[in-house]
């Protein structure tokens, strides 16, 4: 299953047939998870005892942050995949996340920045977790910004993809920023998975909420990829056939 299935949607027309299907089934259960996770976090959950209601919009600045760093790692796997193989499906697919991933960081801390301000009386500090954070906003920019200005698209490819495989180190500092410094930033709370620092009422809603955003990212992926591969195979008899 592994190569064989990496080989086969390797393939331009398998990758296309195969995400054209996969999209819908993600997109609606996505969209009906996070519909689920909004009302269960905004409506059901009980309010917290020290922030009152001011903490619901964890859910969703958790699952951006969990979605920023889950499409970065993505991206860069990708790009691995893209160097190691040359495949432009890869090449196509690490593209695509770029924009959603820099829209998911940059969500992540205008929330984090909106809870920051009435909890820690200011809406930024470079706290280690805060200042990690926008780093990798930085490098989903750097990506998208290289990418656009080299012409040549192999060059472009893998100039870019240099930059996502490098900033993969950033993703534990991002994760562990909270243990290794003295930080403002609260410490894990669901990771914790033998012992999570919330109540079942206000986890549950949280869970469904980073699953729902996980399916949506598949879906808008799909779509986005999709559409690149038919970019850069206009000239192929399967995409004139389309």
């Amino acid at each position: 299953m592994g190569l064989k299935a990496i080989y086969k949607y390797g393939s331009p027309p398998n990758f296309y047939r195969f995400v054209t299907r996969l999209e819908p089934w993600c997109l609606y259960f996505g969209l009906l998870l996070i519909l689920i996770g909004s009302a269960g976090g905004l409506f059901l959950a009980p309010k917290d005892y020290q922030m009152g209601d001011a903490f619901r919009i964890i859910y969703f600045h958790v699952p951006s942050a969990y979605l920023s760093m889950s499409a970065y790692a993505a991206m860069g796997f990708a790009s691995i995949i893209g160097i190691v193989w040359r495949s432009n499906v890869a090449f196509s697919v690490a593209k695509s996340i770029a924009p959603f991933g820099a829209l998911m960081t940059t969500i992540a801390l205008l929330t984090g920045m909106l809870w920051g301000k009435p909890m820690w009386g200011t809406a930024w500090v470079w706290d280690a977790r805060l200042t990690s954070e926008f780093i990798l906003l930085l490098l989903y920019l750097g990506y998208i910004t290289l990418h656009a200005s080299i012409r040549e698209q192999k060059k472009a490819d893998r100039s870019a993809s240099l930059v996502a495989i490098l900033g993969i180190i950033n993703l534990p500092i991002i994760h562990y920023s909270v243990v290794w410094w003295n930080t403002l930033h609260q410490a894990s709370t669901i990771s914790k998975l033998d012992s999570p620092s919330i109540v079942g009422e206000m986890l549950w809603p949280l869970l469904v909420m980073i699953i729902g955003y996980m399916f949506f990212f598949v879906a808008v992926i799909c779509r986005a990829s999709s559409a690149e591969v038919l970019k850069r195979e206009k000239r192929s008899s399967w995409v004139k056939a389309i």
